[in-house]
C-alpha cells in the first residue's frame, strides 16, 4: 500500500520527488509517476483556480453529463482534463456570449481575482453535446470552465462572513462596473440579481469557509448584445451606474475603501497591446467583427481611464 497526502499546492516535479523510490513487481517506477500525475490532473480541486503549473488544457470530451438552463445552454462535461463547463456554438445567446466570457474572465484575471481556470475547446459532431432545450452543439471552438468544488452564494449576509477573501468583493463590484455586467447584479431593477453568479469555492478554506470566484461574464460590456462597433459610444464608456452591488456587499466596499481606491487607479495602467492580442485571438467561429473588437477594446481601455476618475464618488453615492 503507498500512502501519501497531496498538498494544493503540489506540482509535477513534487510527485516525482516523493515518489521516485517506489517499485513495484507489476508496473514500472515510470508508468506508476506518470499515472499519479495524470490522475491529479484530473482532479480540480488539487489545482484550484490560476495555481496550476501548467494552463489547463483540455483537448478530448468523453461525454457530457448534464445541461443546465442558462443564457449560453451550459453543459457539464468530463475531459482528458477533468470535468468542466463547456459553452458551445448553437447555444440559444449566440456565439458573442462566448467571446464576451473569455475576454472578461481574462481581465477579472489581470486585476488579480480569483477566476475558474478557461480553456477553448474543439467540439466535434462526435461528442453529440445536448443542450437542455433539445437541440444539439455545433462543431467548434468552444469556452470551457474548469470545475471546483464549491456553491453558489444563497443571498445571505451571513454567508459572506465565512469568505476568506472579502477584499475581492469590492474588487469584483469594481470589476462589474467597469466592464457593464449586467449579469450578476443590474443597476437598476428591469433585471433580477442573479446570485448563481457568485461562486463560493471551497478548495484552499477551511471547513466552514469558502473563497469568492469571478465567474460567468458572458454579459459583460453589452448585456448580452453583439459585440459591434457601437461598443466604444460615448454612453457606453460614460456609463455612470454602479453594477454588481448587491445590498449585502456594501458593508464590505465601505470597510475596503483604500484598496478600492488602489484598484481603481491601476485601471488605466491597462496594456493595451496585451488586450489587443487577447481580443484578436478569439477564435473567428465566434464571429466577432474586427471592427466589431477594436470597438471592445476602445471600450475596455477608455472605460478604465474613466472609471479610475470616477469611480469613488459614484460608490459614494450608491452607498449612501
Amino acid at each position: 500500500m503507498i500512502r501519501f497526502c497531496l498538498g494544493l499546492d503540489m506540482m509535477k516535479g513534487a510527485v516525482e520527488q516523493h515518489f521516485c523510490r517506489v517499485r513495484s513487481t507489476f508496473i514500472s517506477e515510470k508508468n506508476l509517476i506518470d499515472w499519479i500525475i495524470a490522475w491529479l490532473e484530473c482532479m480540480p480541486s488539487f489545482l484550484p483556480f490560476q495555481k496550476s503549473a501548467m494552463p489547463w488544457n483540455p483537448t478530448l470530451i468523453y461525454h457530457p453529463d448534464r445541461p443546465f438552463r442558462t443564457a449560453t445552454d451550459t453543459v457539464q462535461v468530463t475531459t482528458d482534463a477533468g470535468p468542466g463547463y463547456l459553452k458551445a456554438l448553437g447555444n440559444h445567446g449566440g456565439p458573442h456570449l462566448l467571446a464576451a466570457d473569455w475576454v472578461a474572465t481574462r481581465l477579472a484575471q489581470w486585476m488579480g481575482l480569483p477566476t475558474f481556470e478557461i480553456a477553448v475547446i474543439n467540439v466535434t459532431d462526435e461528442d453529440e453535446i445536448e443542450f437542455i432545450t433539445g437541440a444539439h452543439a455545433q462543431p467548434g471552438p468552444a469556452f470551457i470552465a474548469r470545475e471546483v468544488n464549491g456553491t453558489t452564494w444563497g443571498g445571505s449576509a451571513e454567508e459572506l462572513e465565512n469568505v476568506i477573501n472579502p477584499e475581492d468583493i469590492p474588487r469584483l463590484v469594481l470589476f462589474d462596473t467597469w466592464t457593464r455586467n449586467c449579469d450578476r447584479h443590474p443597476p437598476d431593477e428591469n433585471r433580477k440579481p442573479n446570485l448563481n453568479n457568485v461562486f463560493f469555492a471551497y478548495d484552499d478554506a477551511h471547513p466552514g469557509q469558502f473563497r469568492i470566484i469571478a465567474m460567468d461574464h458572458t454579459h459583460c460590456f453589452c448585456c448580452g448584445r453583439d459585440l459591434d462597433n457601437r461598443l466604444d459610444h460615448i454612453d457606453l464608456v460614460k456609463d455612470d451606474r454602479v453594477f454588481g452591488l448587491f445590498p449585502e456587499f456594501k458593508p464590505f466596499v465601505q470597510s475596503h475603501w483604500a484598496i478600492l481606491a488602489a484598484d481603481a487607479a491601476k485601471l488605466p495602467t491597462i496594456d493595451r497591446v496585451w488586450l489587443e492580442t487577447v481580443v484578436n485571438e478569439l477564435p473567428d467561429a465566434w464571429e466577432v467583427t474586427a471592427a466589431g473588437k477594436m470597438a471592445l477594446v476602445n471600450q475596455v481601455c477608455n472605460r478604465a481611464r474613466y472609471v479610475a476618475d470616477n469611480i469613488m464618488q459614484i460608490f459614494q453615492n450608491a452607498l449612501n
